[in-house]
């Protein structure tokens, strides 16, 4: 069965590689927005709902509220405990699985596409996604787990650079904002009610299925999904990021190395710049040992084991960020290597020989990135929340080979500017 499986998934990226990905689009009778792959070359079924219900739309003071909204849908729905809940995907070999990020929360299940898994698997995806019954004493136990994680993490100088990062960068946002201890605890039943009545509305919802199931099967799970989720409130728009000013935030650690990060809000996904500096930020410190912050801070003078850089678009203005770590003594001199690679980048752009190397590693590493149902569900469930157009995929080989040097230098001169880049220091003498 396993040696029929890896074939059945080679001939399924194969005919990808080969045929494209066709995916159609439609709006369900209950507004929610639908998108769907069909493959018959496994008998499974894959189905996400994403809704606008990220921690970004968590009420002042009750950060946290949109992950523990979202992580506990599976605790209780309808008349199921969430060990009746448990029970019945064990039964039937299905899987459910999610989370929340900055600007959405999603539910996802796997399941045989047979027709008896299939429907009561779907039935399980439709209760916890709209009858959630948020058992009270599920929500103090994970609050209570919650606190105790936040608690270790603020002694570990990853996470204390990661948060304090995030707040420097998005001042007064609520992307800068992290769960806190007060701001758990004081997150009550009513808010996770509240907060699923608002943001977990049909109309909001994205739909994503792709498997061994029809156009028309597909329409019918997209509406049997949706029909019972709640009215919703109405759409809600974040406030404006506004960029931070250029400062250096230094905070004491006793670790024996210094965690660094640098960045600034850049670029949101609907950008027009999103290819030229998704190609450029591959030779500036996206492409491991070939970048060029890896080559100057790590093999030519040793100041730390590993250094990156990445653009992460959101909704709006989502984070670039450089990250290292380095010996305590060091960290002037590898702040100094780092601003000086990413101040010639800016001005002068990618080489010819760096560019061509970027597309060809990007465009041939295409393949691997939707070779399964589940990566190509992530796909399409970002094509659906960020509102990219159908052929993004097919489109994708075109659209990095068509970056020029001069488009990566203006799209970094445009979203990366010096003097609005922060600098954290975790561990600084």
């Amino acid at each position: 069965m396993r040696t029929l499986i890896v074939l059945a998934l080679s001939a399924l990226t194969s005919s990808l590689a080969l045929a494209g990905v066709k995916i159609d689009h439609w709006i369900a009778p209950t507004g929610a927005k639908v998108y769907f792959i069909e493959t018959r070359v496994l008998p499974i079924l894959d189905v996400q709902i994403d809704f606008a219900a990220g921690g970004v739309f968590a009420p002042a003071g009750k950060s946290g509220v949109a992950g523990l909204t979202q992580g506990l849908l599976e605790a209780g729905a309808g008349d199921m405990d969430e060990e009746k809940i448990a029970g019945r995907l064990v039964d039937i070999g299905a899987r459910l699985s999610g989370g929340a990020d900055s600007d959405r929360a999603s539910i996802r299940v796997r399941t045989l596409s047979n027709k008896t898994e299939r429907e009561a698997a779907l039935e399980l995806l439709r209760a916890v996604a709209s009858a959630p019954t948020f058992p009270q004493s599920v929500l103090e136990r994970e609050k209570g787990r919650s606190i105790a994680a936040i608690r270790e993490a603020e002694t570990r100088p990853d996470a204390i650079a990661a948060k304090r990062f995030a707040a420097a960068i998005y001042p007064g946002h609520p992307y800068g904002d992290s769960p806190s201890v007060d701001s758990v605890t004081a997150i009550t039943r009513e808010d996770l009610v509240a907060f699923h009545r608002q943001h977990y509305g049909a109309k909001g919802a994205i739909v994503s299925i792709i498997g061994d199931v029809s156009r028309a099967e597909a329409e019918a799970i997209a509406m049997h999904l949706t029909e019972a989720l709640p009215a919703g409130g109405a759409a809600l728009v974040p406030p404006a990021v506004k960029l931070p000013q250029r400062e250096t935030i230094k905070l004491p650690h006793p670790a024996v190395q210094s965690h660094i990060h640098i960045g600034l809000p850049a670029i949101r996904r609907s950008d027009a710049d999103y290819f030229p500096l998704l190609v450029g930020n591959y030779t500036l410190g996206g492409g491991g040992f070939v970048s060029r912050l890896m080559k100057e801070v790590r093999e030519k003078r040793g100041y730390a084991y590993s250094v990156y850089s990445y653009f992460s678009p959101r909704k709006l203005e989502g984070p670039f960020e450089i990250g290292l770590q380095t010996k305590r003594d060091q960290v002037g001199d590898a702040l100094k290597v780092v601003d000086e690679v990413l101040t010639d980048y800016i001005a002068k752009g990618p080489t010819a020989k760096e560019l061509a190397a970027a597309k060809k590693n990007m465009v041939d590493g295409q393949a691997l990135r939707m070779d399964s149902n589940a990566k190509l569900l992530g796909y399409l469930s970002a094509i659906g929340f960020y509102d990219l157009p159908l052929s993004y995929l097919d489109d994708f080989p075109a659209r990095v080979n068509a970056v020029t040097a001069a488009q990566v230098k203006a799209a970094f001169a445009r979203h990366v500017k010096a003097e609005n880049l922060v600098t954290v220091v975790v561990a600084a003498d």
